[in-house]
């Protein structure tokens, strides 16, 4: 068994760590979830953390560890945006250097956000390996220090808070439903929940297209999968053939994985404005998505991660006018 690479310890100690820099975000219940299946449905609001997405809590707790003299060379890290925009964010408030790498893949919307923060932007190739690959070249160039998007303990520990706070939050968790991408998020979410709640599920929701941990899992080891767009596209890359934590993680804590159809991503989505009035990207409405779409048996009380809002609001408007399930037009946003 591989799931003590990062323990409850780990995580305990990351949130002391990123208490004072992170936003202890709400858990609320959806009226409109809970009286259509019957059972208590709980959204944790992780889309409005500071950074609109909860990998600063990763990023933070990763600098948290860092002695001065890796302070001062700085740090670099490949990403698919949400990623990059914490840990520029985190850079940012420590004095540091920040260089974000990225593959033309990544929305435009979360590129200005993430140069905006002062960090400093390489845009390379098609893929998160492309993007990894440039990482890799920098580090040896320039001497900066990689904090990896997800297969990194301290990263996996600093995620592992928002476990902490919804097993406080919610007693006698049933099933909770975790965006799935590298496993960052899964895994310390995971350990944490289970150790709290020994009883409780946790099952990762992804893309039908280029889902490298449930193919990884599939496979039983690490594999590529070629990556194309998404309303998940926070979603993308792969997992790295040389994963260290994640994959052993996912594989021995998550209870099962599910895939969504790109209409099940937009159906989360719409949902999410229109009935919970929130406005989230495609990465963090797989969790709805996976309810509404019948494709899990809805056993309560069930928490939902709502992951992240960096969305591209063109593209959140034309999924809110066009109901692909019925064809009307329905109302857009402002």
């Amino acid at each position: 068994m591989a799931s003590n690479l990062v323990s409850i310890n780990d995580i305990e100690r990351a949130h002391d760590a990123i208490a004072a820099k992170v936003v202890r975000t709400p858990t609320v219940q959806s009226a409109y979830l809970t009286q259509q299946l019957g059972v208590p449905v709980w959204l944790k609001l992780e889309h409005r953390q500071t950074t609109g997405s909860f990998k600063l809590r990763g990023a933070t707790n990763a600098l948290s560890q860092l002695s001065e003299a890796e302070k001062r060379r700085g740090v670099v890290a490949a990403s698919t945006g949400n990623h990059g925009r914490a840990l520029a964010y985190a850079a940012r408030l420590e004095g540091m250097r920040a260089v974000i790498c990225m593959s033309r893949l990544v929305p435009q919307n979360k590129v200005d956000e993430i140069r905006r923060l002062g960090a400093e932007i390489h845009i390379v190739g098609k893929s998160q390996d492309d993007a990894q690959e440039e990482v890799e070249r920098l580090v040896l160039q320039d001497g900066l220090v990689m904090v990896p998007p997800f297969d990194n303990a301290h990263v996996i520990a600093g995620q592992g808070t928002l476990g902490l706070e919804m097993a406080e939050d919610v007693p006698n968790i049933h099933t909770v439903f975790v965006p799935l991408s590298g496993g960052g998020l899964a895994s310390g979410v995971a350990c944490a929940i289970k150790s709290k709640q020994p009883n409780a599920k946790v099952i990762g929701v992804s893309m039908q297209n280029g889902a490298a941990m449930h193919a990884s899992l599939k496979a039983g080891r690490p594999v590529l999968v070629e990556e194309s767009a998404s309303l998940a596209d926070s979603l993308g890359g792969g997992i790295g053939l040389d994963n260290r934590f994640t994959f052993a993680m996912a594989r021995d804590l998550l209870d099962d994985v599910i895939l969504l159809t790109e209409p099940e991503i937009a159906a989360g989505m719409r949902h999410a404005y229109q009935h919970e009035r929130e406005v989230i990207e495609g990465a963090a409405a797989v969790g709805i998505g996976a309810l509404l779409s019948g494709k899990v048996r809805a056993d309560g009380p069930i928490i939902v991660i709502l992951s992240g809002r960096n969305v591209d609001m063109n593209q959140h408007k034309s999924v809110i006018c066009a109901d692909q399930s019925s064809g009307r037009a329905e109302q857009c946003p402002a």
